[in-house]
């Protein structure tokens, strides 16, 4: 069979460099009389093909097709292999494993005439300064480590959808200080105001409530002059320029730590340029200048993008904020305090005066206590400890742990340990944690008297390793044991 390949060289040869019938044939690779045919008809193989519309064998699914067209309605989608395999329980010795194939082209046409139909992708045309979408992408899967240990957290992604002009902030959970920040930062950073902003339904509405955060959403709509939009529920196709950036950047991602050599970082600052010298490069190749002079301009105002929450102290010395518990100092029991919240950090402020800082709680914790808020009520009520609902959040490190084993099995031990811990708020944790390694590997008994006389001995540091100089003659003296 001759292909249209084959027939257009032909006539190329035949008429443009005018050779012979047998040379131009002989160069097509294929006969005179079928060069001769061709040549005469003026049809390619393809124009002169009939559509075959009867079988050439027998149809051995013909008398069970209604039988599994049944099975088809109900459930659409079966896969034909499966439908074969029953057919083979049901008929033993009927059907041969190579009828499968013929099984599967006649579920395809059945598909292609009477299945369901199929999810249409809709092509929307953008246009530039006018809308931008935003959300929450998590970066678990890229493994980035601090320091070597696993960095887990999110990117809030913001994306202009006719340039693909992007930016990103690193946050550690879908809250509506994570949100504003980083939509301030984008806007701050691109240098205007598109016309609306598109969501999803955001994992913050949880958090706080949907009135407050409605509430919250609409002040910051309305400060930077943004059309809020948001997506139906179960619909993440409607967001459909931000989720395809959440891929690319995944992927852009993977290949510069690929190219890096290694996936770790000193610090978070160091993690964050990072991010941002890859953002501003691939920014570089979008032309987001036909959008920027749409934009509307900042507003004038600066947005605070901290929440503010006035509460009281509880009897227990703990707040609620977001239904997390956090502790503070007991001495603010019963006092309203005012706690500005932020993406990373909450903030206590009494009147005009600043008390504390608190790192914000994310994910599954829900809770922060801190010993050095209530140590002083402890030591004077040691028999609490025992059943206190936070006690496992008194272990600074695993060597106070280690010396709270080691105590609780003496008379009074809980009482010394708590002793430790006032000492460890008042005089240090990181010398009470030093001195415990050193009774600890000593095995010198572990008691509030012996770590506060060893706080005046300066004793050496852990990390102070000297390691004596190899003699390398000791390895010789072992190859002679050995001959």
């Amino acid at each position: 069979m001759h292909t249209d390949r084959q027939v257009l060289r032909l006539r190329y040869l035949r008429y443009t460099d005018k050779l012979s019938l047998a040379s131009a044939a002989n160069k097509s690779n294929m006969c005179e009389k079928s060069a001769r045919k061709y040549l005469k008809s003026g049809l390619l193989p393809s124009e002169t093909r009939v559509p075959r519309h009867w079988r050439t064998r027998e149809d051995p699914f013909d008398d069970v097709w209604d039988e599994v067209e049944k099975v088809l309605n109900l459930q659409p989608e079966l896969k034909a292999k499966t439908l074969f395999e029953d057919l083979e329980k049901k008929y033993p010795e009927r059907f041969v494993p190579g009828q499968l194939r013929t099984l599967q082209r006649k579920v395809k046409d059945w598909r292609l005439s009477q299945g369901q139909s199929k999810h249409v992708i809709f092509e929307q045309v953008h246009f530039p300064g006018v809308r931008c979408q935003s959300d929450f992408s998590s970066m678990n899967d890229l493994k980035i480590t601090l320091n070597h240990q696993p960095f887990e957290h999110l990117l809030y992604h913001f994306v202009l959808t006719y340039s693909n002009w992007e930016s990103v902030s690193i946050c550690f959970s879908e809250n509506f200080e994570a949100l504003a920040e980083g939509l301030a930062k984008a806007l701050k950073t691109l240098g205007g105001v598109p016309q609306t902003h598109q969501t999803d339904q955001l994992g913050a509405v949880k958090q706080i409530g949907k009135a407050d955060f409605q509430r919250r959403y609409t002040h910051l709509m309305g400060h930077f002059g943004l059309v809020a939009e948001t997506t139906n529920p179960y619909s993440p196709h409607e967001n459909g320029d931000i989720e395809q950036a959440h891929h690319q950047l995944k992927r852009t991602l993977d290949q510069a730590l690929l190219l890096r050599g290694h996936r770790d970082f000193e610090s978070m600052e160091a993690y964050e340029s990072f991010l941002n010298e890859v953002i501003e490069r691939q920014n570089a190749k979008r032309k987001v200048e036909e959008e920027r002079i749409r934009l509307k301009p900042l507003p004038t105002g600066t947005y605070s993008v901290r929440t503010r929450q006035q509460v009281r102290v509880s009897k227990y010395s703990t707040i609620r904020i977001n239904k997390k518990t956090y502790s503070v100092d007991s001495r603010l029991i019963g006092e309203k305090v005012d706690v500005f919240v932020s993406s990373m950090a909450l903030e206590i402020w009494r009147g005009q005066k600043h008390l504390d800082t608190l790192p914000r709680l994310h994910g599954d914790k829900n809770s922060c206590i801190q010993y050095r808020h209530v140590i002083d009520s402890l030591v004077r009520k040691p028999g609490a400890f025992e059943n206190y609902r936070y006690r496992a959040q008194f272990f600074p490190s695993t060597r106070f742990r280690r010396a709270f084993d080691q105590l609780k099995q003496t008379k009074s031990g809980v009482r010394h340990y708590l002793e430790v811990l006032h000492l460890a708020a008042y005089e240090g944790e990181e010398k009470v944690d030093r001195i415990l390694g050193y009774l600890l590997d000593e095995s010198c008994p572990v008691t509030a008297k012996e770590v506060r006389a060893l706080l005046q001995v300066a004793l050496p540091c852990v990390n102070d390793v000297h390691v004596a100089p190899v003699n390398l003659a000791d390895y010789d003296k072992l190859l002679e044991v050995d001959s």
